[in-house]
């Protein structure tokens, strides 16, 4: 099973500054148009052999699109033993939809 946030809880969580990593698990032209700000870019094919760079101490927040990609993320994840990543429901859809900010990839 695949624990989620929905947009308004995770923006609360951090304007209170909890410790989220937030991942951007889609492709790099998705990611030109907008990101979450302060967001690490993974691509999600490149996810496995990149799992390594992932903190386990630390709150994961995956998204992409609409929610779907980040989903089956997080079960991978959870496959290699993660149980801190969590999938934003909706994605950055979901986000947008509510009129958070959209920023820039770091290092972007």
């Amino acid at each position: 099973m695949v624990t989620e946030i929905d947009s308004e809880t995770l923006r609360s969580r951090l304007s209170d500054g909890d410790d989220i990593l937030l991942v951007d698990v889609r492709t790099p032209s998705e990611v030109a148009q907008g990101a979450l700000p302060n967001a690490i870019h993974i691509p999600m094919a490149v996810i496995p052999m990149r799992v390594a760079e992932l903190p386990r101490d630390r709150e994961l927040v995956i998204y992409c699109r609409s929610g779907a990609r980040s989903y089956h993320t997080c079960q991978f994840l959870a496959q290699q033993g993660f149980d801190n990543a969590v999938n934003l429901r909706g994605g950055i859809i979901a986000w947008a939809r509510h009129g958070y900010e959209i920023g820039q990839i770091k290092g972007a």
